[in-house]
């Protein structure tokens, strides 16, 4: 992982604090935070634990001259930075680092965040879409679904920080939409959608369609 290339991409996230306050610059803790996660930390304090099991290593690529930041001070800053911001960085830098060629598949999904709903009525659980670069086995972005959304309506907010020219695009029947199929095309990329019932006329063409070509193997085979 390159610190010059992180820095490119998340120097222009916004830092929320007062500045004559900062002892811990915001890159440095976005450094941080972003290594430790990958390295498979999950929770504050396991970040903060492993800067300093990391100390020597990342002091390669950051100053951290006030020491390491602790575990409150992470989650402080962090949730005060702007997550559409740094959603749209971090996408720029997965694909930065994920050359997608001419006929890359990028599927795009809706998952719910496991153990993310509300202890009392189990309700309210976080949606995440992703779009997932399959040859390269990264996640190019995500866009959380709120509760009065869903994905018909994140999957465009994704499809617009993606980089997708030459590639496959594809997406279950929640995402067989005209202005989805147009927004790809638009991209210069192709799709794939999932078709079901709920596209009727679509659906009943494509049966008329398919059918006699279907009727005709299955005579074949037989």
């Amino acid at each position: 992982m390159s610190a010059n290339t992180l820095f490119e991409h998340f120097s222009s996230i916004d830092d929320p604090r007062q500045q004559g306050k900062v002892q811990h610059p915001l890159f440095d803790i976005l450094f941080l935070t972003i290594s430790a996660v990958i390295a498979g930390c999950q929770g504050w304090e396991e970040i903060e634990d492993f800067a300093h099991d990391k100390l020597s290593w990342l002091r390669k690529f950051i100053a951290l001259s006030n020491g390491v930041p602790r575990h409150d001070t992470i989650a402080r800053v962090i949730s005060r930075i702007d997550m559409t911001q740094f959603q749209a960085c971090f996408s720029q830098w997965m694909q930065s680092c994920s050359e997608l060629t001419d006929g890359s598949v990028v599927a795009i999904d809706g998952k719910r965040l496991k153990g993310s709903f509300k202890q009392p009525d189990r309700k309210d659980a976080i949606h995440i879409v992703s779009a997932f670069a399959c040859e390269n086995g990264v996640t190019l972005g995500q866009c959380k679904t709120d509760s009065k959304s869903n994905e018909i309506t994140a999957i465009p907010e994704l499809l617009q920080l993606l980089e997708l020219k030459g590639c496959l695009v594809t997406i279950d029947a929640m995402g067989c939409q005209k202005e989805i199929a147009k927004q790809i095309i638009e991209k210069e990329a192709d799709y794939l959608l999932a078709l079901k019932a709920n596209q009727g006329n679509l659906f009943e063409q494509v049966k008329q369609l398919l059918q006699p070509e279907i009727s005709r193997q299955i005579a074949t085979d037989s």
